[in-house]
């Protein structure tokens, strides 16, 4: 259950879903928002999904002021957050650790669950336990950027809580979730510095390394997550540090050109283009337009990746993100500078589909990365 279903109680049948739709519009345009259309996101969306992105779509709209200044205060408080759990849930125990004190940079640490973390009384995990080296041939490790278009969620967000978890039993992986400083309070390039500090602190760890000596490192991210993964991985082509491969996930990127999917998708499936040109101004430089390179990277003043080592990189696109044009140019602009690159394209996926196992896509999708991160294990 979502905060908004906490903060007003509603028992959904089938024939209460019409007011709830109607509920959630009329709210949406008492926000500041009346572009939206509910009945294109209901005919292809599972109920769940429709309501907990429905839920997002309001608070965000709520938040966000129009002088480009956030309701911060009220943010925390609508958004459900969870402990970190020492605990083993579905196998997967996780510890929050400072990595930075001068940013307060905290990342959250998700790990698989061993038989020596109980003792036969079955008290909790140690303290001491948390940082056991890996002690495998491979061990990925996935350092994960939450989406919420840099200015929404963190790294103890239940849906994202819920999300690391899989992926820690999916690909037998450690996941270490950064909690970024946000915009409009923390612009650019705040967040992009927190993911190379987190970087270097991963690489640093002896417990985190597999038997080879290495931590095998996989950035990961979805929306603005995606795009702090890539300016990230851009950062190490200098550095000693190797990345082993990039997911990106329904990216956040841009430009000043309006697409033909911007225009035939804004409004249809929960985002408009008036709430992405707030959010790049949020985060952007004042006075950049969209054409930086924090939001179209192979635009104009784009980093020319051709001839460098950049890591193999899975990008999934759905079909029904007005941004997929955006999307699918990044995919291309890997590509013709020879750089790995797989595509995954889900045509009639929205924005969100993988937050929640109710749907094709979403198992489509894990398959998928599951495979990307085997790859370097061998086996």
């Amino acid at each position: 259950m979502t905060e908004c279903d906490t903060k007003m109680p509603l028992i959904i049948t089938h024939r209460e879903v019409p007011s709830y739709s109607s509920f959630c519009a009329n709210h949406i345009s008492m926000a500041g928002n009346n572009e939206v259309n509910v009945n294109e996101s209901t005919r292809v969306v599972p109920l769940n999904t429709w309501i907990l992105i429905s839920n997002f779509k309001l608070a965000y709209n709520l938040l966000r002021r129009p002088d480009g200044t956030f309701n911060r205060h009220l943010a925390e408080f609508l958004d459900r957050k969870v402990p970190a759990n020492a605990n083993p849930v579905n196998g997967v125990i996780s510890f929050d650790i400072i990595v930075d004190r001068a940013t307060s940079l905290l990342c959250r640490i998700y790990r698989p669950a061993i038989s020596e973390d109980q003792d036969e009384e079955g008290e909790s995990t140690k303290i001491t336990d948390f940082e056991k080296p890996v002690g495998s041939d491979f061990v990925p490790v996935i350092i994960f950027f939450h989406g919420g278009s840099f200015a929404h969620s963190s790294a103890n967000s239940a849906i994202y809580d819920s999300l690391c978890r899989r992926l820690v039993g999916l690909c037998k992986a450690v996941v270490v979730s950064v909690n970024y400083r946000r915009a409009p309070e923390n612009p650019y390039p705040c967040a992009y510095d927190d993911g190379w500090t987190v970087l270097e602190w991963v690489n640093s760890r002896k417990w985190l390394q597999s038997k080879d000596s290495k931590v095998h490192i996989y950035l990961a991210g979805d929306s603005s997550g995606g795009n702090i993964a890539h300016n990230v991985a851009s950062r190490a082509i200098d550095s000693e540090i190797q990345v082993f491969g990039n997911i990106i996930i329904t990216p956040m990127f841009g430009g000043e050109e309006r697409t033909e999917s911007e225009t035939r998708l804004d409004g249809k499936y929960f985002v408009t283009l008036r709430d992405r040109d707030w959010y790049w101004r949020a985060f952007l430089p004042e006075g950049e337009d969209r054409d930086h390179p924090a939001c179209n990277p192979f635009g104009p003043r784009g980093q020319n990746l051709e001839g460098v080592k950049y890591p193999r990189s899975l990008v999934v696109v759905a079909g029904l993100d007005l941004i997929q044009d955006w999307q699918l140019a990044y995919v291309q602009g890997l590509r013709n500078a020879g750089q790995d690159v797989k595509l995954l394209y889900l045509e009639k996926a929205t924005i969100g589909f993988y937050l929640l196992p109710n749907n094709d896509h979403f198992h489509t999708v894990m398959e998928e990365i599951s495979n990307f991160v085997s790859i370097d294990s061998g086996s």
